[in-house]
């Protein structure tokens, strides 16, 4: 991820933060509690503890539902080899190569410059963010 989506991250993880130290009730430690989406007044919480920074991540990309509640979505998908060879183009053009995807490189040569599989997208409060890894 770039520093943007980072920044992305950690300003949603600080609102959970936040909301859930203004909402939570220290006697209630010990106690797993699971959130009911219509109910705003209970934090998510894993065995009996406030979620870290990396489950909030984490229970974003694989529940729907609390992604929404929080307004932050993370989809991450491959990338098809059609639009890994626009990225390898756009970075190893070299004089006289024409683009042709039915001729396409081998990704893993270390000639060129490496070749992302995957792309990021990160969206909270109507900014959305794309990366490459």
């Amino acid at each position: 991820m770039n520093k943007q989506q980072q920044e992305l991250l950690d300003e949603a993880f600080n609102q959970f933060s936040k909301y859930k130290m203004e909402n939570f009730d220290d006697t209630r430690w010990d106690v797993i509690i699971e959130m009911n989406i219509s109910d705003n007044t209970k934090p998510y919480f894993v065995t009996g503890r406030p979620l870290l920074k990396e489950e909030f991540i984490e229970k974003c990309k694989t529940d729907s539902e609390f992604s929404q509640r929080w307004g932050l979505k993370i989809v991450s998908r491959k990338l098809t080899n059609p639009e890994r060879y626009k990225l390898w183009f756009s970075n190893n053009y070299q004089t006289g190569m024409e683009y042709n995807e039915s001729n396409m490189p081998d990704f893993s040569d270390s000639y060129y410059e490496p070749t992302p599989t995957k792309l990021i997208t990160i969206t909270y409060n109507d900014k959305t963010i794309e990366s490459y890894e």
